[in-house]
């Protein structure tokens, strides 16, 4: 995964690589067997980076635990990893500027179970051209993004994003017909 280069609009029907990230675990999460043989590896020293996440298809939500609809779309997440990870596919929580302590208040409230990392600042967030919170990331086993959720997700677009994640088919995950929106701020 490329460090600190923006993401690019992956559309229309082209996925891109997802920059990455190295970030220390908030919460390991349950992962079941599929999951933990591929990423037990990446937690042994308490930080997540990415690129050792490869091979297996990944979720990434940004959000915080001062964000309302971060709080709506939490249960919805959780009970959309736990049909998930039976398949393969991991959630990834990104937590951002936030307290540490308000952070896993936050988990503990929504019984989230999925492995969740924290950046403390916002820097991670500019590198994805986040436009706000929460923002759910989609990227196949290559690590490349192939869809994007700006807001809280349903359920039923957190499976079309799995399925994209699944099979490496880019797809927008529509809205209104907003589409899905990728302008990223550039990094010096």
């Amino acid at each position: 995964m490329r460090r600190g280069r923006p993401l690019t609009r992956p559309w229309p029907g082209r996925a891109v690589e997802a920059p990455g990230f190295e970030l220390p675990v908030l919460r390991e999460g349950t992962l079941g067997t599929l999951l933990s043989r591929a990423v037990d590896p990446a937690l042994a020293d308490r930080r997540v980076a990415l690129e050792e996440l490869r091979g297996t298809p990944v979720v990434v939500n940004f959000s915080a635990s001062w964000c309302a609809p971060c709080r709506e779309e939490a249960p919805v997440l959780e009970r959309t990893w736990r049909e998930a990870h039976d398949r393969g596919v991991l959630f990834v929580g990104l937590n951002q500027q936030d307290f540490v302590a308000d952070a896993h208040r936050f988990l503990r409230e929504f019984g989230t179970s999925y492995l969740n990392v924290r950046d403390s600042g916002n820097q991670v967030a500019r590198r994805w051209g986040l436009r706000g919170l929460p923002e759910t990331f989609f990227l196949d086993a290559d690590g490349k993004v192939v869809a994007h959720i700006l807001g809280a997700a349903s359920a039923a677009e957190l499976r079309e994003g799995m399925e994209a994640a699944l099979s490496g088919r880019p797809v927008r995950v529509d809205r209104d017909g907003a589409g899905p929106v990728f302008e990223p701020e550039p990094v010096e």
